[in-house]
């Protein structure tokens, strides 16, 4: 049983749904608004990227892998965990140009993946 009732499967519809918010968020929403958030498109658009490969990734893992997940949940925890990471430092990085919105945004975002990610890798141990 994994941590918080969840099994592999539902964890990775739970993360490739994320990707695909965040990939829209990203690639869609904040690069129309770039003026309101402040984070340049020349970042949205590879971090959109990525969060288009996790959904892939995730997804793929969610119709295709029925036993022995846990390595899966391992990678896709390690690579939101330095996608976040990365996100941080672009925050970081883009601090002057962001406005409250853009900081709320990316801090509430990094919140909610280390979330995931610790419930991935606990789940990934557990199975």
């Amino acid at each position: 049983m994994c941590s918080f009732f969840m099994t592999p499967r539902k964890l990775f519809l739970i993360d490739s749904m994320g990707a695909l918010l965040s990939a829209f968020m990203l690639g869609v929403v904040l690069v129309r608004a770039e003026h309101i958030f402040g984070m340049p498109s020349q970042v949205l658009f590879p971090l959109s990227a990525v969060a288009s490969l996790f959904f892939l990734y995730s997804f793929t893992c969610y119709l295709k892998v029925q036993t022995a997940a846990a390595p899966f949940l391992r990678f896709i925890a390690i690579a939101n965990f330095l996608y976040t990471i990365i996100t941080l430092y672009f925050v970081y990085q883009y601090l002057q140009h962001l406005s409250v919105y853009g900081i709320g945004y990316f801090i509430g975002e990094a919140i909610i993946v280390f979330v995931l990610v610790t419930i991935e890798w606990r789940a990934s141990l557990i199975n």
